[in-house]
């Protein structure tokens, strides 16, 4: 009876053991949660592995949700690439269920030399929009070329290698192009009003003010107040700003109705900030979405407010 009992604690104690190790041995393929990161990866391994991206283009990154099937994907994925630093915030649990489950992962802004918010209500919280600086890109790159090699059982190592530098090399030309495209900005008008607050990497890098946003917030989730709306009316005026920036995938009314407020003739112009789009849709690519956002921010910040 003894000996009885004690083969049954013995299994007992060997089949969460034994559940683990098949589970691991199961992982296969990666999950990505953006589908910028997406379009990252995929860059990155080629054919090598399947990439599967839970974010549908022109999907709201802070508010998207995911089906049980996907959650269910995220536990047996060899690798989840996320944003991290709350940008993923209709996900986060789904996420920390995998990293407690032992799933590896990757937050990419982490990776990317993350800088903090320094107004409104977000002042002092990591701000997770990296993308927006191509440079950070370029580091975000290679943390995922990295963290696939090292995580990926199976993986060509030789294609993933030469993909990345190839794709590096690709971020550096865009770099160089963005910098032309913006030298044409006279630095007075190298001033950024948003619907959130979206572009402080691009400020850094590229030398821009950023005046303030319709959103006093790093998350679309957040909302203004009248007063916010009046205060940001004022400082519009005072700068002399020529354009509101916005978010394609985004409703623009509250952004039209700051630029009638402000008695100036500003333009509401649309971006694609936060979502790829649908191939032929004008920014299908990270890099697409990057030239083509540049290309309407030089525009519009070319002409005089009157």
């Amino acid at each position: 009876m003894r000996r009885t009992a004690r083969l049954f604690i013995t299994a007992a104690l060997l089949i969460p053991l034994l559940a683990a190790c098949t589970s691991g041995s199961e992982r296969s393929g990666i999950v990505v949660t953006t589908n910028i990161l997406g379009d990252l990866t995929r860059a990155v391994v080629g054919d090598s592995v399947p990439v599967t991206v839970l974010m549908q283009a022109g999907a709201d990154p802070h508010s998207f949700a995911i089906s049980a099937r996907q959650a269910a994907d995220i536990e047996h994925a060899a690798l989840v690439v996320h944003n991290g630093l709350g940008l993923e915030e209709g996900i986060a649990r789904h996420v920390q269920s995998a990293v407690s489950a032992g799933v590896p992962t990757i937050a990419v802004a982490e990776r990317a030399d993350p800088i903090r918010y320094t107004s409104d209500e977000s002042a002092g919280q990591p701000d997770p929009h990296f993308w927006t600086d191509p440079a950070r890109v370029r580091l975000a790159v290679e943390a995922i070329s990295a963290e696939v090699l090292a995580q990926v059982d199976g993986i060509d190592t030789g294609a993933v290698q030469a993909n990345t530098q190839r794709y590096l090399g690709e971020l550096d030309q865009l770099d160089r192009w963005m910098t032309d495209e913006f030298a044409a900005i006279p630095a007075e008008r190298r001033q950024l009003v948003t619907d959130h607050h979206v572009f402080g990497y691009l400020a850094q890098r590229f030398g821009f003010r950023v005046i303030g946003a319709v959103i006093p917030s790093g998350t679309t989730l957040a909302s203004p107040s009248a007063s916010d709306l009046d205060a940001l009316a004022t400082a519009i005026r005072t700068a002399g700003v020529s354009a509101i920036f916005a978010d394609s995938a985004q409703p623009d009314r509250l952004s039209r109705v700051l630029a009638e407020h402000t008695g100036l003739h500003v333009q509401v112009i649309a971006l694609h900030t936060e979502s790829l789009t649908p191939p032929g849709e004008g920014a299908a690519t990270y890099l697409e979405m990057a030239r083509v956002n540049a290309e309407a921010i030089a525009r519009g910040l070319a002409g005089p407010t009157t």
